[in-house]
């Protein structure tokens, strides 16, 4: 796969949010997380690296880039296809930058029926941010207009006795009706956790 195709195939990377983020670069950490974690694994099974290798270059560089594929395929010698598929697998990996501040809004049944639609209408409705253009599959991220604030939903977040319940970058928070966003969204104003 030449690395225009590659290019092709993964999703916009530019958004407001690509600010608040890092462009994919191998820094000495990088290469220092892959040797260690290329360690773990038996000499023909390192491909098995690839979700630890991808959860780090998403959680320091906001997403999963082309060229961030091309780097961890060529450190597994596997072909970029095969990381890739990978990425577009696990909705948990972002294809774009998402804006500093990401909720990931839980749409399955309970907390359907508890809210997170009226919920995540209302986030967006905050932010400023129109999602009239996301789709689950291929563009499932959308960031305001700043680039603070993004939104997605996400499948189950396995609480469904406190629906509706919602990720804030890694915090997990529960019961978080409509009328708790505003709340929800003073508490990141500074664009980390207040607690």
């Amino acid at each position: 796969m030449s690395a225009s195709i590659l290019a092709e195939n993964v999703a916009s990377p530019e958004t407001p949010g690509s600010k608040f983020y890092p462009p994919f670069v191998p820094t000495a950490a990088l290469e220092a997380e892959a040797d260690q974690r290329l360690a773990q694994f038996p000499e023909d099974q390192k491909r098995s690296a690839v979700l630890p290798l991808l959860h780090f270059i998403q959680h320091h560089h906001g997403f999963i880039s082309a060229e961030a594929i091309e780097w961890v395929a060529e450190r597994l010698a596997i072909q970029p296809v095969k990381v890739l598929e990978v990425v577009t697998f696990y909705p948990g990996f972002r294809q774009s930058a998402p804006g500093k501040v990401h909720f990931r809004v839980c749409r399955t049944l309970s907390c359907a029926m508890g809210g997170s639609h009226e919920l995540m209408e209302k986030l967006c409705e905050l932010t400023g941010i129109d999602r009239s253009h996301a789709d689950a599959h291929h563009h499932p991220v959308t960031v305001s207009p700043c680039g603070k604030w993004s939104v997605e939903f996400a499948e189950c977040l396995a609480s469904c006795g406190t629906a509706p319940v919602c990720l804030v970058n890694d915090d997990f928070h529960e019961a978080v009706t409509a009328e708790k966003a505003q709340g929800l969204l003073d508490q990141y104003a500074d664009g980390h956790s207040s607690h």
